[in-house]
């Protein structure tokens, strides 16, 4: 069962992987949707890329777009921001993916290409499908790293792209329930209205649930077949299916969640010295133990909260011989015991 679940969570092995300051990102894919925002909320957009030091031109890396993002939030500290921003974000710009999205002829399979080539559809937080019984569930992750003080921002952001998507290409508001890795804010006015009812906060996730039946359900806007998608598949462009680091790295680590291999081993699987690793973690603002631990933290609530196993079998299954010491990890990953983990 939980190879199943590797395959489900983690890109095919082998797609490109970039790094926060590697200049990956077609401007207009990007960068020129966050400008045409701040020009319809009247803010010069010489005066948005000023304030970060960027200049125009073919690409962008991760790390300029979160600047002019964190710009963004500084002069357009409007509490719709992020969510007007999210709609205007997909299907985007980005070449042959932009185009499978909007030719897709299902909820299931926009979603499987969504994250299949989150390097061009959505290159800050990686998602993640997992169909659980008559759920479906995306879970957003870490592409590249994203401070703690745009993070919420960024998944305001995402959370309401997807969302508008699915509702222009299917015609109708679908039923999604959404749950945060935060504290519940003051105001969830803006929430409410751009997302809907269904929020859930506190949890130990970013992700969007939905009942599975709608993933076969007919888009009107459909094309068949999906020609884009076909040149896709067919590495007409091979970068659309890039990973973040981190996402990289969540990709390899979670097959091995039992064993918990070393910096060293991981190291050697991505061809660099254990010291370039981390040196190139701490860039992303980030370290190993931190990407093994949310890993392992994300299969340990997968087994109790969707499968209802005992924290001692989840113990078990993570290579914990006694229960004490899987109890010790588990708050130091989540906060939580498992007790109350499992309860909530």
């Amino acid at each position: 069962m939980m190879p199943t679940l590797s395959r489900e969570l983690c890109a095919p092995p082998g797609a490109p992987v970039f790094e926060l300051g590697t200049r990956c990102l077609p401007w207009e894919q990007q960068a020129a949707c966050v400008l045409e925002f701040a020009r319809s909320r009247e803010v010069d957009p010489e005066c948005l890329l000023s304030h970060c030091r960027l200049t125009r031109g073919a690409l962008i890396s991760p790390q300029q777009l979160l600047a002019l993002l964190a710009a963004v939030q500084l002069l357009l500290p409007a509490s719709d921001t992020p969510f007007v921003l999210g709609q205007l974000s997909l299907p985007g710009q980005g070449g042959l993916a932009s185009h499978a999205l909007l030719q897709a002829s299902t909820l299931g399979e926009a979603l499987s290409l969504l994250c299949r080539y989150a390097g061009r559809l959505s290159p800050l937080l990686t998602p993640r499908l997992l169909r659980h019984g008559d759920e479906v569930l995306l879970l957003w992750t870490e592409s590249c790293g994203v401070s703690a003080a745009q993070r919420a921002f960024v998944v305001d952001m995402h959370m309401s792209a997807l969302k508008s998507l699915c509702q222009w290409q299917g015609g109708t508001a679908l039923p999604w329930r959404f749950c945060f890795n935060r504290t519940r804010p003051r105001d969830l006015s803006q929430h409410a209205v751009f997302l809907g009812a269904e929020l859930s906060f506190g949890c130990q996730f970013d992700a969007m649930r939905l009942p599975a039946e709608l993933l076969s359900q007919a888009w009107p806007r459909a094309v068949v077949p999906n020609l884009a998608a076909a040149a896709l598949a067919q590495q007409a462009d091979p970068t659309a299916s890039g990973r973040g680091l981190l996402a990289a790295l969540y990709d390899w680590l979670l097959p091995r969640y039992r064993e918990a291999p070393s910096l060293d081993q991981a190291a050697q699987a991505f061809g660099v010295s254990p010291a370039t690793l981390k040196r190139r973690l701490a860039q992303h603002g980030s370290h190993y133990q931190a990407q093994l631990d949310q890993a392992r933290s994300h299969v340990a609530l997968y087994l109790m909260l969707l499968q209802g196993r005992s924290s001692e079998a989840v113990a078990g299954e993570l290579g914990f011989n006694d229960r004490s010491n899987f109890r010790r990890s588990f708050k130091r990953w989540t906060g939580l015991t498992p007790g109350v983990a499992a309860s909530g």
